[in-house]
């Protein structure tokens, strides 16, 4: 029996407000953190030992997550897990926060306050994420030759995010914020056969009118 339309609404409804409630505690994590590491002169290096842990431990681990995630399992047992996974790797500053997330049973937002804290530097340090989209890889320098040439457009310093797109044929797709910008061989294609489609209906619209003129 399918459910009411009603109820699938307010069950929707209860699901955004929950994620909008995690990201608001997320970004309160995320804002603490960088104030702490900004204080500290060690963001850059706070944040990429955080990138380090989500992407060597926990990916590799996803047990690892699910009990770190769990509200069934007491802050000691995780800190002790901490405590192990971790050892004299990580930083005291790192390590220190994870606990404190852990004791107030939030280390399930950890992908969430990793994501607002690096789009709240990017923010503070004047960068704007940009997508660039290209049919085949490009090099380093390539890019930054790219990211250079995207300064005026992007209104600051480009973050750029390199993707591959073999439907992309040739050229580039360039993403800032909401706006596309396309110079894609497959976007030329697309607009010259759309050129080529409004002409042939124009000349066959064109025929039409001859014959119904009267001679």
């Amino acid at each position: 029996m399918s459910q009411d339309p009603q109820a699938r609404h307010a069950h929707l409804a209860a699901r955004l407000e929950a994620d909008v409630g995690k990201q608001h505690v997320a970004s309160v994590y995320a804002e603490a953190l960088l104030k702490a590491s900004e204080q500290a002169g060690q963001t850059d290096a706070l944040l990429a030992e955080f990138d380090a842990f989500l992407g060597e431990v926990l990916d590799v681990f996803p047990d690892l997550e699910s009990i770190l995630s769990s509200r069934l399992v007491m802050h000691e047992e995780k800190e002790g897990l901490l405590d192990r996974a971790m050892g004299s790797q990580a930083s005291p500053m790192f390590l220190s926060f994870l606990k404190v997330v852990s004791r107030h049973q939030r280390l399930d937002l950890l992908r969430a306050i990793r994501r607002q804290a690096h789009q709240r530097l990017s923010k503070i340090r004047g960068r704007v994420p940009v997508q660039l989209a290209t049919a085949t890889p490009i090099d380093e320098a390539f890019a930054e030759r790219i990211a250079r040439s995207l300064a005026p457009l992007a209104g600051g310093s480009p973050e750029l995010e390199r993707v591959v797109d073999a439907k992309l044929i040739g050229g580039i797709v360039v993403r800032v914020g909401d706006k596309v910008y396309d110079a894609s061989i497959a976007n030329q294609l697309r607009k010259l056969r759309q050129q080529l489609m409004e002409r042939s209906a124009h000349e066959i619209q064109s025929r039409r009118d001859r014959f119904r003129s009267p001679a």
